[in-house]
């Protein structure tokens, strides 16, 4: 049998309103009686009907979160923080994976789970700004990653051009003068990529060192496959760096692979720094240096904007929120200054 308010209330020789006000952590419960209604729930092992209670605000208690690649560990590891994040506040997340397509993006950003869900968080590859402005469903939307849409909706990210331009003043640091930038995308200035290809070649420009468009190798995606590809297609145009920074940690894994298969050796002869500080690139036979964002922090400012928007309805949005993120130092940039 379900344990109820008035069983727990019983049991702590309250009324089933104090029980009501610890459950739902209102501050004005004293310490005392705080901790007698906890043990009673303790012990009659209550949990509360999340579904009515988020059914009497209206509110179904799910949030979805649409991600481009699943297979990607960085989404992985992002959507596993966006639900502890969510489960704080009592709300389930339901995960939708675009495959970075954008007929797919748009489906999701016009509500076509309208009924289902109390918002979206979106991290878009493909959506263009047009595709947003056109919106028509009032479900709250908070974006993520690197697109800039200027639009009345919360974006969250870490600063793109200042973590790359550490990552590139890590490598000159080395002693590194011929860095490569893997993982740009030529079809659009707006791409994703394109802030830390800007970072990179400003890096570079201040410290007086030439960034030339043959150092720059172009990728179709982000996974292993495309960093192989970029880094033999630059070795084999008679490009030879002495260091690469990768648009993410997958395209400096393979292009790790493709150093060591051309017998360069990492970090000695080129220097590697990655993006994303995924778990793969801490056990490979050289680990990888790499800008860890704060995916913990990106998934709890994105839950709280996203409950923002939900308590003030009306509200005004398209604030510009940012994560923190730092540079790990690995086996990958550790060799000569």
């Amino acid at each position: 049998m379900r344990v109820s308010l008035k069983d727990v209330a019983e049991r702590a020789g309250v009324s089933i309103k104090t029980v009501s006000n610890v459950v739902n952590n209102y501050q004005h419960v004293t310490p005392a009686m705080r901790t007698r209604v906890q043990t009673a729930i303790d012990e009659l092992g209550y949990r509360p009907n999340l579904t009515a209670r988020h059914l009497r605000k209206g509110r179904t208690g799910i949030i979805a979160l649409a991600v481009p690649e699943l297979g990607n560990p960085y989404f992985a590891e992002l959507a596993a923080a966006v639900i502890d994040a969510a489960a704080e506040h009592d709300v389930t997340i339901l995960l939708d994976h675009t495959r970075g397509e954008r007929e797919r993006e748009v489906l999701v950003s016009q509500g076509f789970r309208a009924g289902v869900i109390d918002g979206l968080i979106l991290s878009p590859l493909e959506l263009e700004a047009e595709d947003l402005r056109g919106r028509t469903d009032d479900v709250p939307l908070v974006l993520l990653g690197e697109r800039e849409y200027d639009l009345p909706h919360d974006h969250i990210a870490i600063d793109n051009i200042a973590a790359a331009r550490t990552a590139v003043r890590h490598l000159l640091g080395r002693g590194r003068t011929r860095i490569a930038y893997l993982g740009a995308r030529t079809d659009s200035a707006n791409r994703p990529a394109h802030l830390r290809l800007l970072g990179w070649r400003e890096e570079l420009t201040e410290a007086g060192i030439a960034a030339p468009d043959s150092l720059v190798g172009p990728t179709g995606g982000w996974d292993r496959g495309d960093g192989a590809e970029a880094m033999a297609r630059m070795l084999d145009a008679g490009v030879r760096p002495d260091a690469v920074f990768a648009y993410n940690d997958l395209v400096a894994i393979g292009a790790m692979r493709v150093l060591h298969e051309r017998g360069l050796r990492v970090p000695w002869d080129v220097a590697v720094v990655g993006f994303d500080d995924i778990a793969e690139g801490r056990y490979g036979a050289v680990t990888l240096t790499t800008i860890a964002p704060d995916k913990q922090a990106i998934a709890r400012l994105a839950v709280q904007s996203l409950l923002r928007s939900l308590e003030r309805p009306g509200e005004p949005g398209g604030r510009e929120l940012t994560a923190e993120y730092r540079l790990v130092e690995r086996e990958s940039t550790l060799g000569r200054r």
